[in-house]
């Protein structure tokens, strides 16, 4: 197997160390946060992983770290920003904060609103050296003359920008079509992986997920023509990816790669939905 479209099974940071500076060009990842999910008894070392990702990240590289915070004893852990915070604190550059909204349903709790979301934090080395920013919300005022930011007028499209809230229907047959995903505890929906990569990458760029699992990203690395990485400290799970990701050969690539991403004429948006 190539090197750059591989699997790695063993302990993220032992396997990072052996990567050199500058090497990722994109991270796409979510990690187990709070021992929310026991991941047959694995833990994680944050700190170590954090440093050797902005170690191993290219200059204009990017980081999506998607993660939330469990509540105990009646207290949101607050997680997520301890880690936005010491991302920063070594170096990166949190260049936006997203939210992934969830459309399935919330654990019901008696004294507090429903949470349906996990953040996306957007960390850059610099500035990002790629933004191919996603074109498909509808405009109502297609057509019509508006102000831009120099005061001028001009002519809105059809599909602007997206915000940077992204919903997603998640659970069995949304998160993702592929039936033995959900062998993993975790999955999160293949659109959001896809979704970012686009945002983030170009073609033949590097991506890696060091907490690759079921492999989401990497099977979306793979159909938007990217070289890939995972590593997992599970072989089971490991091996589920490599399933994945096989699988994934007998779909079609999407063809087009374009600067921005428009709708309605969107093979990378389409796909797979």
């Amino acid at each position: 197997m190539n090197k750059y479209k591989s699997i790695i099974c063993g302990d993220n940071v032992s396997v990072l160390k052996g990567f050199p500076d500058h090497f990722i060009d994109l991270i796409v990842t979510s990690p187990p946060y709070d021992n929310l999910r026991r991941y047959k008894g694995f833990v994680f070392d944050f700190e170590n992983v954090a440093k050797q990702l902005t170690r191993v990240l290219k200059t204009g590289g990017v980081i999506v770290w998607v993660v939330g915070d469990a509540t105990i004893k009646g207290s949101e852990t607050g997680t997520s920003f301890k880690q936005a915070l010491y991302f920063m604190s070594i170096g990166l550059n949190l260049h936006d904060t997203m939210i992934y909204q969830k459309s399935g349903m919330a654990f019901p709790d008696s004294n507090r609103y429903h949470n349906i979301f996990e953040y996306m934090f957007v960390f850059s080395k610099n500035k990002p050296r790629t933004t191919n920013i996603i074109k498909d919300r509808q405009n109502k005022w297609v057509g019509k003359s508006g102000g831009n930011h120099r005061g001028g007028l001009c002519k809105r499209g059809e599909y602007g920008a997206r915000f940077n809230v992204w919903r997603y229907p998640n659970g069995r047959d949304n998160t993702s079509k592929d039936r033995m995903a959900f062998e993993h505890p975790a999955v999160f929906p293949e659109s959001l992986a896809r979704d970012h990569i686009i945002s983030w990458s170009n073609e033949n760029d590097l991506v890696l997920d060091p907490f690759c699992g079921s492999g989401t990203t990497l099977k979306m690395a793979k159909l938007l023509k990217r070289n890939f990485i995972g590593i997992d400290c599970s072989e089971e799970y490991c091996q589920l990816s490599r399933r994945r990701v096989d699988e994934a050969e007998s779909i079609k690539p999407i063809r087009k790669q374009g600067q921005s991403v428009s709708h309605p004429d969107n093979e990378q948006l389409s796909l797979l939905s």
